[in-house]
């Protein structure tokens, strides 16, 4: 634990348990997690999105099981090991690289087993990958006389870099679940295995017969696991926080869950110590590697984008996830695009889970990604003319910003995009676009007399939106509605100027036909 006053350094980047730890780091101590994890023993699976810290929990299980007890002075965990047994580890990753074919997995894989059968100091006599895998876990069992901790990391990614190639991606499958099937039969010479990765692809398809593997994904035990918690922030790296707004570091960076609301959420490790390292609020995870396919398939599925802050799911559709058929709500959830809000059990044993975003970091830029899926162009010349008209608070000028917004866009477009069916897709363009700002906006806010279509909370403005369709309702009724509902009374009292703005769309002339204001 450091003190108030004790700055160390930022572990930006740093995978490595013994290098945070021997080289002034930082570090979030996550050992009793581990604690649990080990006591209980077995065959676990855990998913969690990119650059959460998985490949550095990984490392220190390593570094655990292999009883380096410097390394661990002074955590949770110290006085509760066997420093005394030590348990030969094999490690396995396919972090590196980009393996575009079957032929050139079996030969990474091949390579790991070269290397770590060199460093366990065992020698390998079979020629196949299954076959040296088995010999390489029993043979270093009787080496050493401890049974072997297997760890696997990014154990998915061969599969989700071709996951647009459906034929690559299959055979790709087909090679990994020839690697993990020998573990099945290995149990009799393992005392614990993990592995990690993005997503969660079914047992059927990938892990086969392993009926023992333990998904501890959505586990309320393991929900910290991985990430930053509020109280890790606030101690750990308290002497960092000076100078920056302890309230939009929660907005902007915290809020994953992987479990019901008793849970902590947790902040994406790589954001917060880019934030302290920068000083400047950016969307550092979401840059970093934002995946393509994401972005089109969303598109291709002509997803209506305000339903992505409120997403009901069903569990089974949260892991349901292959190369043949990806849930669009696994899809965003794996990937850490949308995070558990709510968790339900109405029936027993039937779990309903509310997804949303996790932070203003991911709405934005998720938002931003999906404008030219929605038709709108990549420069940045709408969303800075949209900002100046909010920042002056200037409605007519709002309005003419918007209608030109929609006759922007191609008419070809209309015909060949799939979401062009949904009469959702101009409230899709609407939010999106005010989305991408960063703005605070809220999705049906619920009041007590119903829900409002769209809440904006804006520069000491609020901003209450009902949209209709005006070949479907008389026209005028959207802003009716919203003073007969008397949707701003939730609002009354914050002391910031509220605005009702009913906005009609003619899905014929596909343009906004009425933009009503009324100022209380």
């Amino acid at each position: 634990m450091t003190t108030p006053l004790s700055r160390r350094k930022l572990p930006v980047g740093v995978q490595g348990f013994a290098k945070i730890r021997t080289g002034g780091y930082y570090y979030v101590d996550k050992t009793p997690w581990l604690h649990q994890l080990t006591q209980e023993g077995g065959y676990f699976f855990l998913s969690r999105p990119r650059r959460f810290g998985k490949s550095l929990l990984l490392d220190t299980l390593k570094e655990l099981f292999e009883a380096n007890e410097p390394l661990f002075q002074g955590l949770y965990i110290h006085e509760r090991w066997d420093w005394q047994r030590k348990h030969p580890v094999i490690r396995l990753s396919f972090g590196d690289g980009v393996m575009e074919s079957r032929a050139a997995l079996d030969e990474r894989i091949q390579e790991m087993l070269r290397e770590q059968a060199s460093r366990l100091e065992v020698c390998l006599k079979n020629d196949s990958i299954a076959g040296r895998f088995g010999e390489l876990i029993r043979r270093t069992h009787e080496r050493h006389g401890e049974r072997v901790v297997v760890l696997i990391d990014e154990y998915d990614k061969p599969i989700l870099d071709n996951i647009t190639d459906g034929e690559t991606a299959r055979a790709l499958r087909e090679g990994l679940k020839n690697l993990y099937s020998v573990l099945k039969d290995a149990d009799p010479h393992l005392r614990f295995c993990l592995l990690t990765g993005v997503s969660k692809f079914s047992k059927v398809s990938l892990f086969s017969g392993l009926n023992n593997l333990r998904d501890i994904t959505l586990s309320r035990d393991y929900g910290a696991i991985c990430g930053y918690t509020d109280q890790d922030v606030d101690t750990v790296f308290a002497p960092e926080l000076p100078g920056l707004d302890r309230q939009q570091i929660r907005e902007w960076y915290n809020g994953y869950r992987w479990g019901d609301e008793r849970q902590p959420s947790v902040y994406n490790p790589f954001d917060v110590l880019l934030l302290f390292q920068e000083r400047e609020f950016r969307p550092y995870w979401f840059e970093s590697a934002t995946p393509s396919f994401l972005v089109k398939l969303l598109a291709e599925r002509g997803l209506y984008t305000p339903r992505l802050e409120s997403m009901e799911t069903e569990a089974n559709l949260l892991g349901r996830f292959d190369v043949d058929d990806i849930a669009t709500e696994a899809l965003l959830f794996q990937t850490g695009y949308l995070t558990v809000h709510k968790v339900e059990q109405p029936i027993t044993g039937y779990w309903l889970y509310t997804l949303g975003y996790p932070n203003r970091e991911v709405e934005s830029s998720l938002n931003q990604a999906l404008l030219p899926a929605l038709g709108l162009p990549r420069s940045g010349r709408e969303t800075l003319t949209l900002f100046r008209a909010l920042q002056a608070h200037d409605l007519k000028a709002l309005e003419a910003h918007l209608k030109a917004l929609y006759a922007s866009l191609p008419h070809d477009w209309y015909r060949n995009n799939p979401i062009a069916q949904y009469e959702g897709h101009y409230a899709s363009v609407f939010y999106s676009h005010l989305a991408a700002l960063g703005l605070l906006i809220r999705v049906e806010d619920a009041t007590h007399t119903g829900r409002v279509d769209m809440a904006v909370d804006f520069n000491g403005h609020i901003y209450l939106f009902e949209f209709k369709v005006v070949e479907q309702l008389p026209e005028g009724r959207a802003l009716q509605q919203l003073k007969d509902k008397g949707y701003a009374d939730k609002y009354l009292g914050q002391g910031k100027a509220i605005h009702l703005i009913g906005v009609e769309f003619s899905s014929q002339r596909r343009q906004i036909v009425a933009f009503d204001v009324e100022s209380l």
